[in-house]
């Protein structure tokens, strides 16, 4: 079958759906009724002759056929954008569209020159439309090598297969207390010893190595980002790491310290992800250089080229 205009139109209609997991969560992006999605994906099932989801009081999900589609319709708008973005790059001028996938709580950092990046990418003469994503580490990966995103930027302990990283800048994390933690107030006499009673909150996509490493109390606590575990520390019954440049605000104020700094302590590599092998346009050539120049600027020192 040939795909025509309103065919892409429903598409995104299906993808939108998929991604807010319903009629009624996707109407806010894309600013029509439910009622109004509904007949869009029902013109679309009846356009391809396959039931693309399940909707009812049991709730929404896609069928395996409906899987399949959406895969292979978030494949061609990649395609779609690249190729408005090559034929942009011909006529010298950058178009199309990035999609970028961040990990969170790094805007504070000094060390972090994405939106100096940003900056100097908008100053280039073209019509680009930067999308920037949140997501967990594993999550951004993923996303990086399934093609939603054209590259991520954070710590991964791990590199999945299949994806490249370039080293940007690092990250210092110390463990820290709240001041109504009964720890704060101990000063010198806090030992390695005293650390075993008290309750530790983890990371989600830490290995077993870190952990053992790390976690030097019981786990009574879980996060898969920053933020949270901050709250989790503030509150004052959980001990956990946090980026150095985080909580300053906090420290300053009286309201955090960092403990055993000078025993307990790790740093973290903030890293470019790439999929190996992916064809990149002109349009992410330029970004990514724009990327790597802001951190090499930082640092003075040497990066090589995606």
């Amino acid at each position: 079958m040939r795909l025509s205009g309103s065919d892409l139109r429903l598409l995104q209609v299906f993808d939108a759906v998929a991604r807010h997991g319903g009629f009624t969560a996707a109407e806010a992006e894309l600013n029509i009724s439910a009622s109004t999605i509904s007949n869009h994906m029902t013109a679309l099932e009846e356009r391809f002759g396959i039931k693309l989801c399940q909707r009812g009081r049991m709730g929404f999900r896609l069928t395996e056929k409906g899987e399949v589609v959406l895969d292979a319709a978030r494949r061609l708008f990649t395609s779609i954008s690249d190729f408005d973005a090559e034929i942009g790059a011909l006529r010298g001028t950058l178009t199309g569209e990035l999609r970028i996938g961040l990990v969170d709580s790094i805007v504070t950092d000094p060390q972090s020159r994405i939106s100096q990046a940003i900056a100097a990418f908008g100053e280039r003469d073209g019509s680009v439309s930067l999308t920037l994503m949140q997501n967990r580490p594993q999550e951004l990966q993923q996303k990086v090598y399934d093609g939603d995103y054209h590259c991520g930027i954070g710590s991964f302990p791990h590199i999945i297969s299949g994806l490249e990283a370039i080293p940007l800048y690092e990250e210092q994390h110390f463990l820290y207390a709240a001041s109504t933690h009964p720890l704060f107030a101990s000063g010198e006499g806090i030992t390695l010893e005293k650390l075993k009673s008290h309750a530790f909150t983890r990371r989600g996509y830490w290995r077993a190595a870190d952990e053992k490493r790390l976690l030097l109390g019981p786990v009574e606590s879980t996060v898969h980002q920053i933020e949270p575990q901050l709250m989790l520390v503030r509150s004052g019954r959980y001990l956990g790491f946090l980026p150095e440049h985080l909580t300053k605000p906090w420290v300053e104020a009286g309201e955090l310290k960092a403990v055993l700094p000078e025993q307990i302590a790790y740093t973290c590599t903030f890293s470019l992800i790439l999929r190996k092998g992916y064809r990149k346009t002109e349009t992410l050539r330029t970004f990514l250089s724009d990327i790597l120049e802001a951190h090499r600027s930082a640092s003075q020192r040497p990066f090589r080229s995606p």
